[in-house]
């Protein structure tokens, strides 16, 4: 069974007892065919809307630095940008080893930066040390840059709708049924089934929690080298 736009929505129809697409006709589907199209993408825009840094959204950004330039516009389809990630590789060629950028709030590069924005004293350029958020859709580094630098670092992006049959999800296939049971919740209401869609919403919502849990949710263990009364008193008896 293949995973995409095409299959998700024919087991929509299927479902339905629906005649399935093909795609020679998915592209001019219309009424409740086209409905369905509709319903698959708002099921993964749901699932993409509870949680903004799903691991299948990662994504690891390069940029390549301009000497004397501070700000750089986020990519155009980041969610949220992970600024503890920031770093700058390592260049044989400029000298300089690989560098992680400390975070630098924005009021604090107003105070000790902003001369960097605008001068074109060359001697104050070098490797970079700091990344801040500007209110814009930007992040800069300070110092400005002196040269080219190769610059690293993680967001998670917000997906596109799916459009031609052949498009696949970033959603894993393992979790299409998440995706079929929010369709058809949509489904359902087209057809004034409010009871199956309700049914087919909590399903859903299910689903998601059951997805959070296994790619979202981490605990850390930590080891207590504490020693209680009794393992201090087992230890004083054999020291003795």
């Amino acid at each position: 069974m293949a995973y995409n736009y095409l299959d998700l929505v024919n087991e929509v129809n299927r479902r339905l007892n629906e005649v399935e697409l093909t795609s020679a006709n998915f592209s001019s589907a219309v009424g409740f065919y086209a409905h369905n199209k509709d319903a698959v993408n708002a099921a993964i825009r749901d699932i993409n809307h509870t949680h903004y840094e799903w691991p299948f959204n990662h994504v690891l950004a390069e940029e390549t630095l301009t000497a004397g330039t501070i700000r750089y516009a986020f990519p155009s389809d980041a969610n949220t940008i992970d600024f503890d990630t920031f770093r700058i590789e390592e260049n044989a060629t400029f000298g300089n080893a690989t560098v992680k950028l400390t975070i630098l709030s924005y009021e604090d590069y107003l105070s000790r930066y902003i001369d960097h924005e605008y001068t074109t004293d060359s001697s104050k350029r070098e490797v970079p040390s700091y990344v801040f958020h500007a209110p814009s859709l930007e992040y800069g580094v300070v110092p400005a840059p002196n040269n080219a630098y190769t610059i690293f670092y993680e967001y998670y992006r917000v997906p596109v709708d799916l459009s031609s049959y052949s498009d696949v999800p970033s959603i894993p296939e393992r979790f299409r049924h998440v995706i079929i049971d929010g369709a058809m919740a949509y489904a359902y209401l087209f057809r004034s089934n409010e009871q199956s869609a309700v049914m087919s919403k909590n399903k859903f919502d299910e689903g998601i929690k059951r997805m959070r849990s296994m790619l979202v949710n981490r605990y850390s263990y930590v080891r207590s080298g504490m020693i209680n009364t009794t393992q201090a008193s087992a230890f004083g008896d054999r020291v003795k």
